[in-house]
């Protein structure tokens, strides 16, 4: 299934810019970004006002200094946008 994210600003990591482009994707992977209209799509969202950005991975990371158990630390990351954490014990 393929769906259109629809007016959308993306954080471009590799320029360092704020992009105002259309995010297409097909079984929830990023297949195109650019200038798409509804019918390239089985579903469109507008997603004015919103950005777009790629998972942050924090390369780095104590989880126990963080005092939380890692279920918990994720509940508390993700919703920030960590997507993956590189975690070095002491």
């Amino acid at each position: 299934m393929r769906t259109l994210l629809k007016n959308g600003t993306v954080v471009n990591v590799f320029t360092d810019k704020l992009e105002p482009w259309d995010v297409l994707l097909e079984d929830a992977k990023i297949i195109g970004t650019g200038d798409y209209s509804p019918e390239d799509a089985d579903v469109a969202e507008d997603v004015s006002g919103m950005y777009i950005c790629p998972g942050f991975i924090d390369g780095h990371i104590h989880i126990e200094s963080t005092m939380m158990i890692p279920g918990q630390l994720a509940k508390t990351v993700v919703p920030h946008g960590t997507a993956a954490l590189v975690a070095d014990p002491h």
